[in-house]
């Protein structure tokens, strides 16, 4: 006898698409407050390189969950937009740094983070919030320390 919980496997009660649901809303809010000038990958990437300046890029990918292409990637177009610089290390790795022009780019960006997440968690209750926050965190946390199934492939966009 099975001790698992059943699951309503209606679409608008599974988890992965309201994990994408709650994913579009963040993204929505995101672009409301700050425009298309950057998205919230970007933010991440000069968050992270604000934290850790000089890092290199695979550490940089490590630190926000995105796989070393990927980061390349948008490293290159934020060094087009004049927002950091890449030098070339030893074993061709490339430490990154924000240009004055991205410590602006955040200065700007950063008083209005705390008031959208506010915005975004404002239906709930504040024990809500802390509560749906803490489960995401450990949502999260538990996933990434559980390996990937070697056959499961690269999710689709």
């Amino acid at each position: 006898m099975s001790t698992e919980p059943s699951f309503d496997t209606s679409l608008q009660a599974e988890p992965g698409h309201l994990i994408r649901r709650a994913h579009q809303l963040a993204v929505s809010s995101f672009h409301e407050t700050h425009g298309r000038q950057i998205t919230p990958v970007q933010y991440a990437l000069l968050r992270a390189l604000q934290a850790s300046p000089g890092i290199d890029q695979v550490t940089l990918a490590e630190k926000v969950a995105l796989d070393t292409s990927t980061t390349a990637d948008i490293a290159t177009r934020l060094e087009t937009k004049g927002w950091i610089v890449r030098e070339l290390l030893p074993r061709r790795q490339r430490s990154l740094r924000l240009t004055a022009e991205g410590e602006a780019v955040l200065a700007d960006m950063l008083p209005r983070v705390e008031p959208m997440y506010r915005a975004l968690l404002a239906p709930m209750e504040a024990a809500e919030q802390a509560e749906f926050l803490r489960l995401l965190r450990k949502f999260v946390q538990l996933n990434e320390a559980t390996p990937t199934p070697p056959d499961s492939g690269k999710p689709g966009v």
